[in-house]
């Protein structure tokens, strides 16, 4: 009996090899887990770097370069592709163009957006039909709507001219007039943009309580003063991220200029995104084109900061 209890361990003892088993074990689980969380990680990974990262070091890279028509580098010639971009009356042009652009694309496309959402979000009946049609412009792609915009934008066979017609007006050559292209396009891409717009603004609008459109009725608030007072401020996140989208999707607006107007009449069109296009694979100026597309980056990443900093403090969260 004595003897037992002489060779027994320490209580002590059996708490610390219990502890660093203990230990061990949740370790091990630790690093299974993580294994497996990078195991599920890795294609997107993958596809980020070759796709977005890749992309963005190797246009860092070309930007300080003179290269051939192949691609290929030819002589370093440090930041003397930015300082003749800054030069260009081209690119000072396209940057005028986009700034248009998005003046006239982001708050059309809002408004149009809260205006359908406004009207689908009653419950009268067969509005789902209307959801759906209002709905149909996400699930078209930039080439068929530009197919679809085309022929409405014909000068003989349009609809547009068409009525422009019966009402006594002059046709209007709304693709190879520079006065009207980039508005014409502005129209095609504020339809184009209406669908997504939609759906996300009327989530948001379902997301507000009825009570609160009660307690607005029994203070007898009117429907503008209820917008106004109430719908407005609470749909205040779902309005800041749709800006914060639709601002980057203008600036990288192509191709529907490339298949309307193709940067014509006289540069009228000629968006950021369409001049780097052609600075790079049309003129084979691939170092000059890297350098536009570093300055596009800064550029967005700037409006972006300034978005956040200024408008954020407007938004109001629940």
């Amino acid at each position: 009996m004595n003897t037992t209890v002489r060779n027994a361990p320490a209580p002590a003892a059996v708490t610390a090899r219990s502890y660093k088993s203990a230990y061990r074990n949740g370790l091990t689980a630790s690093l299974k887990e993580h294994a497996l969380a990078y195991l599920f990680l890795a294609p997107s990974i993958v596809i980020f770097g070759l796709f977005l990262l890749y992309p963005l070091v190797k246009s860092v890279y070309l930007s300080f370069f003179l290269t051939d028509p192949r691609g290929n580098i030819a002589a370093y010639v440090g930041l003397d592709n930015f300082r003749q971009l800054l030069g260009s009356a081209q690119f000072w042009n396209s940057l005028e163009v986009t700034g248009k652009f998005v003046l006239l694309t982001v708050p059309g496309g809002l408004v149009l957006g809260l205006i359908m959402a406004a009207l689908a979000h009653s419950r009268l009946r067969g509005m789902r039909l209307f959801q759906f049609i209002f709905s149909l412009p996400l699930a078209v792609s930039v080439s068929t709507s530009a197919v679809i915009w085309m022929m409405l934008f014909h000068p003989t066979l349009g609809m547009f001219n068409y009525f422009l017609d019966l009402a006594g007006l002059p046709a209007v050559q709304w693709l190879t007039d520079s006065r009207w292209a980039l508005i014409s396009i502005s129209v095609m891409t504020i339809w184009m943009n209406s669908g997504f717009n939609f759906i996300v603004l009327l989530s948001g609008l379902q997301g507000i309580p009825e009570d609160m459109y009660d307690s607005a009725k029994v203070d007898g608030a009117g429907p503008i003063r209820t917008f106004i007072r109430i719908i407005l401020p609470l749909l205040s996140p779902t309005l800041f991220f749709l800006l914060i989208v639709s601002v980057i999707g203008s600036f990288q607006a192509f191709g529907q200029m490339h298949i309307l107007t193709k940067g014509g009449p006289a540069g009228s069109t000629e968006v950021f995104v369409y001049s780097i296009y052609k600075e790079a694979f049309v003129n084979y100026q691939f170092g000059t084109g890297s350098a536009m597309a570093i300055i596009l980056f800064l550029l967005i990443l700037a409006l972006t900061l300034i978005q956040f900093t200024i408008l954020e403090k407007k938004v109001h969260y629940q």
